[in-house]
């Protein structure tokens, strides 16, 4: 069973901040790599921000130096804190566990999960 619930989203005016949370499931929180995407009217999805166990991170351009992810493995919760925040970053901004298993010997297998959602929105 795997569960992902994103909360934080909502209304901001540029250049304002907001933090958002996704809490996992306790059972693949510690061996997932954990994500932040964002999917605007009429565009595709595209990657945020990204963080493995081991607490490496990796950013899209657009958004390096004003937003951070982190994660709290004591709470099965991974954040994005989002500074500086421009009117093109509104987009739904979805949560996602990623994990490949095996190896040499062992076939390939990619899982994914995502939340469902929450609406940022930056506006004056």
């Amino acid at each position: 069973q795997v569960q992902l619930v994103e909360s934080g989203g909502g209304l901001v005016q540029p250049g304002g901040s907001l933090r958002l949370s996704c809490a996992a499931s306790r059972t693949i929180f510690s061996i997932y790599a954990m994500g932040w995407y964002r999917q605007a009217p009429g565009k595709q999805r595209d990657l945020v921000a990204t963080i493995t166990s081991g607490g490496s991170t990796n950013y899209a351009d657009s958004v390096k130096g004003r937003f951070t992810i982190s994660r709290d493995n004591a709470k099965n919760t991974v954040y994005l804190q989002m500074n500086s925040l421009k009117p093109e970053d509104t987009a739904i901004y979805y949560c996602n566990a990623h994990r490949t298993t095996g190896g040499s010997y062992s076939p390939l297998v990619a899982y994914d999960y995502w939340g469902q959602g929450t609406q940022v929105t930056v506006s004056s």
